[in-house]
């Protein structure tokens, strides 16, 4: 049982809310590792993914776990409705009208799913909000870090690049810090947003190199290129001397620590190709994979939990 009917910020849930949500992905971890990976709890219920915004990763991980939960899932991405003058909130009252029981919905408006949530009535979760929150992306980054180290409390995190346009980086910022860990931020001035209360972390820094050493996470943002108005930074060539990741610098982080990035890479701006050709020799750094992996388990724990409550 959780807390809250929907799941749309980190803020909302409760440390036990987090604990049940990654105990039931411990559980549901088991059965994605059998020959039938899927069980019958969800059989009869209907979800609908409902995506304002283009998404891989998201998309297809929150399908693949409604199926693994054996509930029917429905795929909206089309925007006609809207180009034809249909509010946001009509749009969801009608697909809300053929009888779902829960809406997975992606919008490039921040804060717009309180507003939707106010509106239906049958829980949504958040698959990401502008540049507010993506749930369940930090909830599958905290459950990837816990499977790497024996406690959170304490841990080193850096979160490293694209501060001002990431989504990922406030909902995990919010997570982290709510779990016990230390949260450092590395950007340059004009990647970060002007006012940091929000973030509560302990330092700020403009190099990984100030970081690189110490920290027990690495976690690389994604350059939010699609969302910049502006050209937030002179060169690639200037990004990858002050905050790309390269072979170099993964010779000289601390033993034992983790690297991360929420996907899709891009190649030779946030880490280097010569890292991303190389990383299943690097699967005990690199846990790219791992997140995608632990993704599903966790959108499956998700989906139950809001159908369950």
């Amino acid at each position: 049982m959780l807390s809250v009917k929907n799941i749309i910020s980190i803020d909302d849930l409760s440390q036990k809310d987090i604990e049940s949500i990654i105990s039931r992905a411990d559980s549901f971890n088991e059965v994605l590792s059998r020959d039938l990976k899927k069980v019958p709890v969800l059989r009869g219920k209907t979800i609908m993914n409902i995506f304002f915004e283009p998404s891989t990763r998201t998309k297809t991980s929150f399908e693949l776990a409604a199926k693994r939960l054996s509930a029917d899932i429905v795929n909206f991405s089309s925007n006609s409705s809207l180009k034809k003058g249909e509010s946001i909130i009509d749009t969801v009252k009608t697909l809300r009208s053929m009888i779902m029981d829960l809406l997975i919905i992606r919008h490039s408006d921040s804060g717009v799913m309180d507003f939707i949530a106010r509106s239906i009535d049958v829980p949504i979760i958040n698959g990401g909000d502008g540049k507010h929150q993506h749930p369940s992306q930090a909830l599958l980054d905290l459950y990837t870090i816990r499977e790497h180290f024996k406690s959170l409390s304490g841990l080193k995190i850096a979160i490293v690049g694209d501060i001002v346009n990431s989504r990922v980086a406030r909902s995990d910022v919010r997570l982290f810090r709510k779990m016990g860990m230390d949260v450092e931020l590395v950007s340059a001035s004009m990647l970060l947003p002007e006012d940091l209360d929000y973030f509560d972390c302990n330092k700020v820094h403009n190099s990984i190199d100030d970081v690189i050493e110490y920290v027990d996470v690495i976690y690389m943002l994604r350059m939010q290129l699609e969302r910049q108005s502006r050209k937030f930074y002179p060169s690639i060539r200037e990004y990858n001397r002050y905050l790309g990741l390269n072979l170099e610098r993964i010779a000289r982080m601390k033993k034992g620590s983790i690297m991360m990035h929420p996907g899709p890479v891009n190649r030779g701006i946030e880490i280097s190709e010569e890292i991303m050709n190389r990383e299943k020799d690097l699967k005990d750094i690199s846990k790219i994979n791992q997140q995608v992996k632990n993704g599903l388990a966790i959108r499956m724990s998700l989906i139950y939990l809001a159908l369950t409550n």
